[in-house]
């Protein structure tokens, strides 16, 4: 089966942390990221940062310096003394060579000095995520994504599905334990010119759960589905 994923799907698979202390700028970075299709989780402070990497997997970090109680250099450090290796950009004011020297050797990928051109964030972004690598999951216990033949097996055994049942279960499986939005799920599996409903998404749902009754799929009132794992 030859699927490939939307650039807004693998876009909205990626979840961006965005530690900024200035609420107004983090609202306008918040919607260029969110109207370019990434996902993004906004703190104040890097505590809260902190807190939320125990919380959440993120696909990358960007990090103000000069935040409270932790800042953003003093926190890359300890994620990387965790042996968190995920990608970090620096937003920052600072011009000073030996702050940047200091960013760097404490474990910072890249950085981005204000103000800076939108486009120009949105650039650093792609290929910090492109020398990365950025993978999508294999598997989630039994049930496992075979990317290069475009099929899911369960226990090993191909799982017979159309293409618009394998691309609801890769989207599930790509947000697994988190509650996938019915506006996502429309936009990513049915074109303009389609006319879709809710009510088709839970005939595609019936049928995953009826191929696969060991998998868990909750529905996730008034948001959308989400596969437990």
């Amino acid at each position: 089966m030859q699927v490939k994923l939307s650039v807004g799907l693998l876009r909205a698979l990626i979840k961006i942390l965005l530690l900024e202390d200035n609420l107004l700028f983090a609202e306008t970075l918040i919607d260029l990221l969110e109207d370019n299709g990434y996902s993004v989780i906004h703190v104040p402070n890097g505590q809260k940062a902190l807190d939320a990497t125990y919380k959440e997997k993120f696909d990358i970090y960007l990090f103000d310096v000069n935040v409270p109680l932790i800042n953003g250099i003093t926190l890359i450090k300890e994620l990387r003394q965790a042996k968190d290796c995920t990608p970090s950009i620096f937003l920052t004011s600072h011009t000073d060579k030996e702050i940047f020297k200091t960013a760097f050797s404490s474990g910072g990928d890249d950085y981005i000095k204000k103000p800076f051109d939108t486009d120009e964030l949105l650039i650093r972004i792609e290929a910090l995520l492109r020398r990365t690598k950025t993978q999508l999951p294999k598997c989630i216990k039994l049930l496992c994504h075979d990317e290069v033949h475009k099929r899911i097996l369960y226990n090993k055994q191909e799982v017979e599905l159309s293409k618009k049942e394998y691309e609801l279960l890769l989207l599930l499986m790509l947000h697994a334990d988190n509650a996938v939005p019915k506006e996502l799920i429309l936009d990513e599996l049915w074109n303009s010119s389609e006319s879709p409903s809710e009510g088709a998404i839970r005939v595609y749902i019936n049928r995953i759960k009826q191929l696969l009754p060991a998998l868990k799929i909750e529905n996730i009132r008034g948001i959308g589905y989400k596969l437990v794992s």
